[in-house]
């Protein structure tokens, strides 16, 4: 698929993922991306590796790998902000990663190797322009 006919979603995906990629050495199997109003939600299934999925088996190795992908997101967050910026042309207001190996908090990184991350942009993003094809490189307001 060629960079015309790519949606912003998609754009979003790719990023995310090579973004985890660099930071961890493994890829993702999946990346969901989710737009609800001001709020983009980004499921990267399948990224925990296998060391990491037997450690959160224990609640002291759960905390460690959650501690470690807090850290990570912070050390890259700059750079992630900028790119989903440029990417749907909206700044993000927040941003946020929790790795929750129970089924009891919001956001989850579940044993399967999921995690998710939250962002919320400083504005709307149209659903038209969302769901179509990649407008020609979106400049971010300064």
């Amino acid at each position: 698929m060629n960079d015309s006919t790519r949606t912003m979603a998609e754009e979003v995906a790719d990023a995310l993922s090579r973004f985890q990629r660099d930071r961890t050495g493994h890829t993702p199997r999946a990346v969901t991306v989710v737009l609800t109003d001001d709020t983009l939600v980004v499921t990267l299934h399948g990224a925990l590796t296998p060391a990491e999925i037997e450690l959160s088996k224990t609640e002291d190795g759960a905390a460690q790998v959650q501690n470690y992908h807090r850290r990570l997101f912070l050390i890259s967050q700059p750079a992630l902000l900028a790119e989903i910026a440029r990417i749907t042309g909206v700044p993000v207001k927040e941003a946020a990663v929790e790795l929750e190996p129970d089924s009891g908090a919001v956001i989850h990184a579940f044993t399967s190797g999921a995690v998710v991350q939250v962002f919320r942009m400083s504005g709307d993003i149209p659903i038209e322009i969302w769901k179509g094809p990649m407008p020609p490189r979106v400049k971010v307001p300064g």
